[in-house]
């Protein structure tokens, strides 16, 4: 798979995340600090997916 269709994914994500968190009534700081952290973790997994091997 691409990277970009993970990062896509990731913001669908996150986007969820955030409406969801949001209807709750949850403090729009939590929200962003949740976010941050659901997307700072999808990146470091779009990255180590779709990462090319290095040639031993």
């Amino acid at each position: 798979m691409s990277f970009a269709l993970y990062l896509i994914g990731v913001l669908l994500l996150v986007g969820g995340i955030a409406w969801g968190l949001s209807t709750a009534g949850l403090a729009p700081v939590y929200i962003g600090i949740a976010c941050l952290i659901v997307l700072g973790l999808g990146v470091m997994a779009a990255v180590s997916r779709t990462r090319s091997k290095d040639p031993s």
